[in-house]
C-alpha cells in the first residue's frame, strides 16, 4: 500500500512537471506571437554582427523581412550649414530648460568638461558636456590594421581625460578586436585609412572645431577642411532637423554611442547602456534623439554600439559595457576623446 502511495505521488510530481513545462511553453509562444515583440526582438537582432540569426530562428525570413520593411530611417541627407555654428564660449545667463541649466553649472574645479547621469525607465548612461570644441580629437589605435586598443588605452596614450568609442569595424573572429575599420579615417587632416564596409557618411570635425557631417569622399571632405574624422552613422539631426525614424529605424534597443554638437559649439557625447537584464536595456534611436533635444543638439551622429560602446574617464571604464569590462571594455579602432589643450581647471582624479 505504501509503495503504491509512493508511486502515484512521484507519478503527480511528474505530472505537475510537464503541466508547468507546457505552461511555460505556451506562454514563450503567446510572447512572441505578439507584433510588439517582433518588433523588439527582430531589429534588436538584425543590427548584431554576429546574432542576427537569433531573428530567424523564432521567425521565418518572411516575417523578418515584413518587420524591417517598417522599421527604417528616412535620411534627409540634408548639407550641413557650418556657419550655423558660432562658438561663444562663453557663460549662459539665460536657459531654455533645466537640462541646459543642469549642463552648464559647471562642476568645482572643471572647465573642461561636464558628466550628467541618465537614468530613465529602460535604460541608463552618461551625456558629457564638452565646454571648448578645440578639446575634442580623435584617437586611433596605434596597431591599426592589426589589432584595436581599448577606449582607456586611447586616452591614455592621446592625453584624453575622457573618451568614447568611435567609428564600427569588421567581425572578422566572431568579436572583432578592432584591426580593419570600416570606411575612411581622416586624422590630422590627412586620410589615414580607406576600407570597405562604411555607409559614406563622415561623421567629424572641421580645423576651426565645427562638426561636420557629409555624404562626400574623405577627399573632398579635406578641401572643405576636415580634420578629423570616422565613417559610421546614420545622422540623428543636421542643421536642427531630426531624422525621419520610422518604427525603430530597424536599429531595435541597443546600447549606444552618439556624438553632438550644439549651435554654440560645445560637443556631447552621448552613452547608453544596455542587453543588460534588470539594469538597463538599452535605446532606441529615437530614445536618443530625445536626449539630444533635451540638451539643444544642432548636429549629432550615431556612433558604433552594441559591446562596443565603451566610455572612459581618467584612465578607467567609466560606463558598464555589454561585454569586455573585465578586460577594460572592447578594443575598437578608435575614440573620440576629450583633451585640455589649454591647461584649464579640471580634476585630478
Amino acid at each position: 500500500m505504501k509503495k503504491k502511495k509512493k508511486l502515484k505521488l512521484r507519478i503527480n510530481k511528474f505530472t505537475i512537471l510537464v503541466f508547468l513545462l507546457d505552461i511555460c511553453v505556451a506562454s514563450g509562444l503567446v510572447v512572441i506571437s505578439t507584433s510588439g515583440f517582433k518588433t523588439f526582438w527582430i531589429p534588436t537582432a538584425m543590427t548584431t554582427m554576429t546574432h542576427q540569426y537569433l531573428a530567424y530562428t523564432l521567425y521565418s525570413e518572411k516575417t523578418v523581412n515584413d518587420i524591417m520593411s517598417k522599421n527604417y530611417i528616412e535620411e534627409s541627407h540634408e548639407r550641413i550649414n557650418l556657419d550655423d555654428i558660432v562658438i561663444d564660449g562663453g557663460a549662459k545667463k539665460h536657459y531654455s530648460n533645466k537640462y541646459e541649466k543642469e549642463l552648464f553649472n559647471k562642476d568645482p574645479n572643471n572647465d573642461v568638461y561636464k558628466i550628467i547621469r541618465l537614468e530613465e525607465k529602460n535604460y541608463k548612461g552618461y551625456v558629457v558636456g564638452i565646454y571648448d570644441p578645440a578639446d575634442v580629437e580623435l584617437a586611433v589605435s596605434s596597431k591599426l590594421g592589426k589589432a584595436g586598443q581599448n577606449v582607456n588605452t586611447l586616452c591614455k596614450q592621446n592625453g584624453g581625460l575622457v573618451g568614447i568609442n568611435g567609428g564600427g569595424f569588421e567581425d572578422l573572429d566572431g568579436w572583432g578586436n578592432g584591426s580593419i575599420p570600416y570606411g575612411a579615417i581622416i586624422e590630422d587632416g590627412k586620410k589615414i585609412w580607406q576600407h570597405s564596409g562604411g555607409n559614406g557618411q563622415l561623421i567629424g570635425f572641421t580645423k576651426d572645431n565645427k562638426m561636420y557631417l557629409t555624404d562626400k569622399s574623405p577627399e573632398e571632405a579635406i578641401n572643405d577642411g576636415m580634420e578629423d574624422a570616422v565613417e559610421f552613422g546614420p545622422n540623428l539631426i543636421v542643421n536642427g532637423k531630426v531624422t525621419k525614424i520610422h518604427g525603430d529605424g530597424g536599429w531595435g534597443v541597443a546600447p549606444r554611442s552618439v556624438i553632438a554638437q550644439r549651435k554654440d559649439g560645445v560637443v556631447l557625447f552621448v552613452i547608453i547602456e544596455g542587453r543588460l537584464p534588470g539594469y538597463s536595456v538599452g535605446a532606441s534611436m529615437n530614445d536618443v534623439i530625445e536626449i539630444l533635444l533635451r540638451y539643444k543638439a544642432y548636429n549629432a551622429a550615431n556612433l558604433d554600439g552594441g559591446a562596443s560602446s565603451t566610455m572612459s574617464v581618467n584612465g578607467k571604464l567609466y560606463n558598464r559595457p555589454s561585454a569586455g569590462g573585465e578586460y577594460g571594455g572592447r578594443t575598437v579602432s578608435n575614440a573620440w576623446i576629450v583633451t585640455n589643450k589649454n591647461n584649464k581647471k579640471v580634476p585630478t582624479e
